[in-house]
């Protein structure tokens, strides 16, 4: 996922950063309320992780003006409050779910596994294209009964790609979802990652497509 973080206790906001780069996701994290809001005019997003509690525009207004715009951008709440109506407000806002402070990472970690299935309409963390695999809990990918080793963004180019069988990605997409803000990818790197996650799958009853001027998709062979 490309996740947008607003949060700005800068204790938290590290922890949850690494958790996700750690799991393969490219983290924007924004401290401002008004800053966030702005990004999110011109950047889509996964996923928003959004505090209630903001300088610059608090969470409930960044949140109300992420809906008025019709966006479906999955929305988790973090809050300190842990008052009924609060968390009621936020959900009549828009939110898709919310956690209270403080909350263990692996929950967090958790509940944005299921809104991403959610938003691309899947019920397990299992992808499966052809013969590949993908646990997306445990980061785990077989070709059949064999495990391949992956870097954490070859993997995460691969759920990209095998989230949505047959689509064809642009350049630009790829690199979105697999770069923040913060990073400076050089002008070949989407042809580099694809490379090295097509040697590591030969074999595999699926295959990575270049479409000429377009970009890639991942298919699976006839009768696979």
């Amino acid at each position: 996922m490309r996740i947008l973080l607003i949060e700005d206790t800068s204790d938290v906001g590290e922890a949850i950063v690494a958790r996700f780069v750690r799991g393969g996701h490219a983290v924007d994290w924004e401290v401002d309320g008004q800053a966030a809001a702005e990004i999110l005019d011109f950047t889509n997003y996964d996923l928003v992780i959004l505090d209630i509690m903001l300088p610059g525009l608090d969470g409930f207004s960044i949140l109300k003006r992420l809906r008025s715009k019709q966006s479906q951008t999955p929305v988790l709440v973090l809050t300190a409050r842990s008052e009924v109506e609060d968390r009621v407000s936020a959900l009549d806002l828009g939110a898709d779910d919310y956690l209270v402070k403080p909350f263990d990472f692996r929950e967090l970690e958790a509940r944005a596994r299921v809104l991403l299935r959610r938003r691309e309409g899947n019920t397990t963390n299992v992808l499966a294209c052809g013969d590949i695999m993908i646990d997306r809990n445990v980061r785990v990918v077989r070709i059949g009964n064999r495990e391949v080793g992956l870097k954490r963004r070859e993997l995460t180019l691969l759920e990209i790609l095998a989230a949505r069988p047959g689509k064809v990605f642009s350049k630009d997409e790829l690199l979105d979802q697999l770069f923040g803000f913060d990073e400076a990818p050089g002008p070949n790197a989407i042809e580099l990652y694809v490379g090295r996650l097509r040697r590591k799958l030969e074999g595999a009853r699926a295959e990575i497509r270049t479409i000429r001027g377009l970009g890639y998709q991942l298919v699976a062979h006839e009768g696979a």
